[in-house]
């Protein structure tokens, strides 16, 4: 199992925006010698995960992006959401995004963008960090109370720089006070000019699975339309929930 989690090691150097990785330098970052390296590499690339091109180093193999496509064909929770928030951007010009908890990040995997003309940072296949963003806060909101411990042990900054307090009593306060309201609202927090709603969606077991949100274009709304936007987005999220609760499927990344 460790050679295992090794081997995929080389696949998270991928994660830090670098595309392209040379075996020397495979080799130094992941302390790995050079015989354990090609066979991983080997591994990697006649599965299509990797794949190298004569002097231009390895990068990520045709296979991830057929494995991109079938999980946007098969995925129940996008499969469940896709329609709900199709809907939800004629309703509220914006764009909508869907979110699910991935490792200690939340991943974007899918959008519906509607009429907008705006542009956001969260794009789909982009993680972004748990305290950051009212889609990745209301998901740390409905966290078990041992993961945020942990969260917050390893990285307090994190959440000061989020606004969710500078001790873990603080953090476990605001925190609750977005669960308790259902619904979370940042302006600016990840994209300037944007103000995020969001709602979080839960599996069949009860636990958080990831969020619904819409982003809005502009950074100064009147708390009124929040509220108005805010009721909508929770009901399709509720929605979603409901629509997967049957799904074995779509609860498999609530793992702390």
């Amino acid at each position: 199992m460790k050679s295992l989690d090794k081997m995929f090691d080389l696949l998270d150097l991928f994660e830090d925006g670098r595309a392209e990785w040379t075996p020397e330098a495979m080799a130094e970052r992941l302390d790995l010698t050079r015989s354990t390296l090609y066979r991983y590499l080997k591994a990697l690339t006649d599965a299509g995960l990797l794949t190298s091109l004569p002097g231009a180093g390895f990068t990520l193999g045709p296979r991830v992006a057929e494995l991109d496509y079938r999980m946007r064909l098969g995925d129940p929770l996008i499969v469940a959401s896709r329609p709900v928030m199709a809907e939800l951007v004629v309703d509220i010009p914006g764009i909508a995004l869907l979110c699910r908890r991935y490792r200690d990040r939340v991943l974007c995997v899918h959008q519906e963008r509607g009429a907008a003309t705006f542009q956001t940072n969260y794009e789909r296949g982009r993680a972004r960090p748990l305290q950051r963003g009212a889609a990745s806060r209301i998901i740390l909101a409905n966290m078990p109370a041992s993961a945020l411990r942990r969260l917050h042990e390893a990285s307090p900054a994190d959440f000061a720089a989020g606004g969710l307090g500078d001790t873990l009593a603080e953090t476990r306060a605001r925190l609750r006070d977005i669960r308790q309201r259902g619904f979370d609202v940042t302006a600016g927090d990840l994209t300037p000019g944007v103000t995020g709603v969001a709602a979080p969606v839960f599996d069949a077991r009860g636990a958080v699975l990831g969020s619904l949100s819409v982003t809005l274009g502009e950074s100064a709304v009147d708390a009124a339309r929040i509220e108005r936007v805010a009721d909508r987005v929770v009901f399709c999220a509720r929605v979603v929930t409901k629509m997967i609760a049957g799904s074995p499927a779509a609860t498999a990344s609530t793992a702390e």
